[in-house]
């Protein structure tokens, strides 16, 4: 008799639709082709049978460092239907970067793309000890997907592994935008709970619906946008694993015509600044989103002018999966988070660890299913951020008069200028509101006196000349937008924001940088 409490969130997943008679319905669409949910259910029970004929049992790790294609869901999906943790890591991080997370989780196996084989060989030979086995992810040029033997040997049958809901199921490690990341560990009744709290909902996503996700698998956002919404529901989702630039993305949104697409602010920024971006027209979208970072107001009015679609603004986190605060398309506030998603609870906190009033800012807690188990070998990490049913998300925040959440940066970025907090993000939407900024970002320096000022980084549109009279002219536009505390004490012009491949901004670094006497 099977156990009622047993939940294997990859056999839902892929079971629930072929149950609706989805067999032969698309899937995912990569580069090289397009695969039904009778395909798929096909490469995940393969590569689960492949993963226990090498020996790797329930609850041991494997690594995957896999560009976006079919590859990823089989071998995500086929690792926890074994009840095997897959772990997902960033594919653009260095040789050293990946020897921390194979030593860290103790990874049994790898499972690369080809362009990332040569990192990972050098982190392996820095390791010590037993080396697990790679197994190469190289998409063939017929078409047909990768793996090649490693699935075809394998049989084509598996019963799931009768894993538990609150059973960990998948770890991702954190983006590492303040620092080292944390190996988080996700439950089985995670994935699902993500879809029926947020993309169901809010998002409105439905069958019919095509999605496209700029935001990586490997990534919290990306995972749940390109993988669990769609399966949660039986729609389609477009995989590329090229890294998003503005002319993929038309192509993407001219040629595949999804409805859904996800992005994060810079890039909706830059998509704006381009000629590759489609006229309305040329595309079918009915819902746009944003997360990652904070979506400026003026790039989000300007988004909604142009292609006449709003951006869903919205916040999550590795520990908490996907978001949990956001717009509703009926009720979008541009400059805002907009509110809590039913399902889970928010409180702002102050110094004394005590709410505070609305209207002043504190740290974000939340309270909900989807938060993680806790962090791998971080025992200090794991008691400083979840504390009893709360997640400490590390970001500040204020809950205006008509109960929309404002984003004012994360905690460890806000300043104190003559005594008064000043938010970077405030900062940054005033300067990206001017017609020639593209990107900014804004950080606390000391001056001669060993006082914080603000200090801007600014990346301008194409074609404009950076130097002297642009500054003037942002320190003029600053100047009529902001009280004199919060306005930029130097400005500098620099090429591109240091970024995570999340498209998070590194700000640690560029706190690192020299303050000019500008």
């Amino acid at each position: 008799m099977t156990d009622p409490s047993t939940y294997n969130a990859a056999a839902d997943l892929i079971g629930r639709n072929l149950a609706a008679g989805r067999g032969s319905k698309i899937a995912f669409i990569d580069d090289h082709g397009r695969y039904s949910y009778a395909d798929l259910a096909d490469r995940v029970r393969r590569f689960a049978n492949a993963m226990r004929a090498r020996g790797i049992h329930r609850e041991q790790r494997i690594l995957l460092c896999l560009h976006d294609s079919i590859d990823f869901p089989t071998a995500f999906l086929g690792a926890i239907e074994a009840g095997i943790i897959p772990v997902a890591v960033n594919t653009q991080l260095g040789p050293e970067e990946f020897a921390f997370m194979l030593a860290d989780s103790r990874a049994r196996l790898i499972v690369v793309s080809a362009p990332v084989q040569p990192a990972m060989q050098q982190a392996l030979a820095s390791l010590s000890g037993p080396r697990p086995e790679i197994i190469l992810s190289d998409p063939l040029a017929n078409g047909s997907g990768g793996f090649g033997p490693v699935l075809a040997d394998a049989p084509a049958t598996a019963d799931p592994a009768p894993t538990h809901p609150d059973e960990p199921c998948f770890w991702l490690y954190s983006s590492g935008s303040t620092g080292r990341p944390k190996g988080t560990i996700h439950a089985h009744a995670s994935l699902i709970a993500t879809a029926e709290l947020y993309a169901i909902p809010v998002l409105g996503i439905e069958e019919s619906d095509i999605v496209f996700s700029a935001a990586k698998l490997f990534f919290a956002y990306g995972l749940g946008n390109a993988l669990t919404f769609p399966l949660a529901v039986g729609a389609t989702s477009v995989l590329t694993a090229e890294r998003p630039s503005p002319a993929l993305i038309g192509r993407i949104l001219r040629n595949e015509r999804p409805t859904i697409f996800c992005g994060v602010p810079t890039l909706y920024s830059a998509m704006l600044a381009s000629p590759d971006l489609p006229h309305p027209d040329e595309i079918a979208l009915r819902r746009c989103v944003s997360a990652g970072e904070p979506l400026p107001a003026e790039i989000g009015r300007r988004w909604a002018a142009r292609i006449g679609v709003d951006i869903l603004d919205g916040i999550g986190s590795t520990e908490m999966l996907h978001i949990f605060l956001s717009n509703w398309p009926d009720d979008v506030r541009y400059g805002t988070t907009g509110k809590p998603i039913p399902g889970y609870e928010l409180k702002i906190i102050g110094d004394n660890e005590q709410k505070v009033r609305r209207g002043e800012i504190g740290d974000l807690w939340v309270n909900g299913a989807t938060a993680a188990c806790g962090y791998w070998n971080n025992r200090a990490a794991s008691r400083a951020t979840f504390l009893g049913p709360w997640t400490r998300t590390g970001d500040k925040y204020y809950e205006d008069e008509g109960g929309y959440c404002v984003y004012c940066g994360r905690s460890d970025d806000m300043m104190k200028v003559n005594g008064m907090f000043v938010s970077p993000a405030e900062v940054e939407a005033v300067l990206i509101a001017h017609g020639d900024v593209l990107e900014a970002a804004v950080v606390g320096a000391a001056d001669a006196d060993g006082l914080i000022k603000p200090k801007a980084f600014v990346v301008a549109k194409p074609s404009i000349a950076v130097g002297h009279a642009l500054a003037q002219a942002l320190e003029e536009h600053a100047k009529d937008c902001l009280p004199s505390f919060k306005r930029p004490r130097w400005i500098t012009f620099v090429e591109e924001l240091p970024k995570t491949a999340t498209g998070k901004i590194q700000r640690f670094k560029l706190r690192e940088k020299p303050t000019s006497s500008r």
